[in-house]
């Protein structure tokens, strides 16, 4: 063969080689908090898609028509998972088949916290749980009407089958006196299972049993980040060095933020808050801080006068000395709601809404968060 000719074949197969190892693969991410991990450790390589901007929220979102096209052309799918994003989970399945699907709520290494339910930490939505509250009261205050009305219908087949050889008068008296316990928990059994349900589906809890909103503690984002890594790596071993020093670096830079963050808030751990969203939890254990309660309240509905004198009587017996509402409250509304209690108003964002995404939108969101947090936490002088 002409040497000339060989070293050709050689140069453009070595060419094909290079171009195929470092092909940007196709990958798509949830929210901003994980699109930030993602960007980070793809730093020099691509640059992910981002399904959720601006404020939207991944509790109520809904795949644009372009997005669910994009899905289908994916090769990894980087999202916490169907306790957060539950849109995601149905055209994931049917979509995305070929797709790899990461839910970083599998990490190794996740420090998990159950849900802060009772005391001074209320249920996501007020409206919602006052009428399953009401419900509740009115089938105990009806009960035995309940049970009149319904149980020989509900359970007479099934209470013939069982004691065929009774008279009617002694089914029917069986029926109301040995049932009417069994009949009652078998209600409330199912209305507290339909409550259970509802509360789970609006309070964002989706599946599971702990907070999903992991991503507030930089120990659980470092779990994220090499979940990330490794899936990268495996996907794409030609960039393997790239992304490992890519997390690598930016593990580094999340170390830091936890020591920083840390001497921030210092000062301020002892101070008394209170939130609008019970979404911080992870926040506050990382640093140390002391929320005292959550309040419910809907920023698309302005309460009534009798709701705003209970908020305003919690927001005292709690003695905050700031309350944390989010972006999407009008302040006019958050003043209303709070005159009177000298508490004073601070705003969180969880999912970093005003901050640009990017690979250092994850250290931004963090700093936001702390600085935010002493603002409203220190003493006024």
């Amino acid at each position: 063969m002409n040497p000339f000719r060989s070293l050709l074949i050689t140069a453009t197969s070595l060419a094909l080689t290079a171009t195929t190892a470092y092909a940007e693969p196709k990958v798509i991410t949830s929210i901003k908090p994980v699109h930030s991990l993602v960007a980070a450790v793809m730093d020099g390589v691509g640059e992910p898609e981002l399904i959720i901007e601006g404020a939207s929220s991944p509790h109520t979102y809904s795949l644009k028509p372009s997005q669910a096209a994009s899905l289908q052309e994916a090769e990894i799918i980087f999202w916490v998972g169907p306790q957060l994003e539950a849109f995601l989970e149905k055209p994931i399945n049917s979509i995305a088949g070929n797709a790899k699907s990461v839910a970083l709520i599998e990490s190794h290494g996740l420090i998990k916290l159950p849900f802060r339910e009772g005391g001074a930490f209320e249920a996501h939505n007020h409206d919602d749980h006052a009428h399953e509250q009401h419900e509740e009261h009115e089938h105990d205050k009806h009960a035995h009407e309940k049970h009149e009305e319904h149980g020989h219908d509900e359970h007479a087949h099934e209470k013939h089958e069982e004691h065929e050889e009774h008279a009617h008068e002694k089914h029917e008296e069986h029926e109301h006196n040995d049932h009417a316990h069994e009949k009652h928990e078998e209600h409330e059994h199912d209305e507290h299972a339909h409550e259970k349900h509802e509360e789970h589906e609006h309070d964002d809890h989706g599946h599971g049993e702990f907070d999903a909103h992991l991503w507030l503690d930089p120990v659980n984002a470092k779990a994220f980040l090499h979940e990330i890594e490794e899936v990268l790596v495996a996907t794409d071993p030609g960039n393997a060095a790239r992304y490992e020093a890519n997390a690598k670096q930016m593990s580094e830079k999340l170390d830091q933020l936890i020591h920083d963050a840390t001497h921030m808030l210092e000062p301020v751990r002892t101070q008394e808050f209170v939130v609008f969203h019970d979404a911080y939890q992870y926040f506050e254990k990382r640093f140390g801080l002391n929320a005292t309660g959550s309040i419910t309240v809907n920023p698309d509905v302005r309460p009534g006068a009798e709701r705003i004198r209970e908020i305003q009587k919690q927001v005292k017996s709690l003695k905050a000395g700031c309350v944390f509402s989010e972006p999407q409250f009008d302040p006019k509304l958050v003043s209303v709601i709070l005159e009177g209690t000298n508490a004073k108003t601070g705003a969180l964002d969880p999912l970093g809404a005003s901050i640009q995404p990017g690979a250092d939108m994850y250290l931004q969101l963090i700093e936001k968060m702390a600085a935010s947090m002493k603002a409203c936490l220190s003493p006024s002088s």
